[in-house]
């Protein structure tokens, strides 16, 4: 559900409830993904949220209960809307059970493919300390301007005065460490982010995660 049917539900204005969604994704309790999409208003574009279930409710818990009332029911209306439909003929069935089938052996395979390389990672982080970007890119075997995109995308990391930093929740994770330091040349005060072993661990499965997805989608399209 997008931050804007949200607002409408509850008769608030959209920059309330998106302020109340920034807040919650600080405080690490969403688990949607945090990147927005820009959606038309008639007027001026606007950045908006899409919210799985649970964090509907989380960013309505403070309404009245008329208007989580509201979200509830819209919420049913979604889930009926997406129920898929039951074959009605054996062609049908058959043709659902081979493409189940297919999906199935699709995501065997792309987990297959990732357990060495995460069985390697987790070698490598329980015996070495905090590593820089490019070393994670080459760690996990990701072109760099891909895996770039992809953390800025996934609110993980930002560039920040010529410099990439981590955004707060992910340091207070323990995911990354900032060391400061001065460059010899000219005096330079800089920070550096880098990835702790438990942030080289856990980035190294969503990555995964993120290139099954799109192999799973590349297959389906194909």
């Amino acid at each position: 559900m997008s931050s804007r049917e949200i607002a409408e539900l509850v008769e608030a204005r959209h920059n309330d409830v998106v302020a109340t969604i920034e807040r919650l994704f600080e405080k690490g309790l969403l688990r949607s993904s945090r990147k927005t999409r820009r959606e038309d208003t008639g007027g001026r574009p606007i950045e908006v949220y899409d919210l799985i279930e649970r964090d509907t409710h989380l960013v309505v818990s403070g309404y009245s209960d008329e208007h989580r009332a509201r979200v509830i029911d819209r919420w049913q209306e979604l889930e009926a809307q997406q129920a898929p439909s039951l074959p009605k003929t054996m062609a049908q069935a058959l043709r659902l059970a081979a493409d189940q089938a297919e999906q199935i052996e699709q995501q065997a395979e792309q987990l297959a493919l990732a357990a060495p390389k995460v069985e390697y990672v987790d070698r490598y982080v329980a015996a070495n300390g905090a590593k820089g970007f490019r070393q994670v890119a080459k760690l996990l075997n990701a072109n760099e301007h891909e895996f770039r995109a992809w953390l800025q995308d996934e609110k993980i990391m930002y560039r920040l005065g010529g410099e990439w930093a981590a955004y707060q929740n992910h340091i207070d994770a323990g995911r990354f460490v900032v060391k400061a330091g001065v460059a010899s040349q000219n005096d330079h005060a800089f920070n550096a982010t880098r990835f702790t072993p438990k942030g080289v661990n856990w980035v190294a499965g969503e990555w995964g995660k993120y290139q099954a997805a799109k192999a799973q989608a590349s297959g389906v399209q194909s």
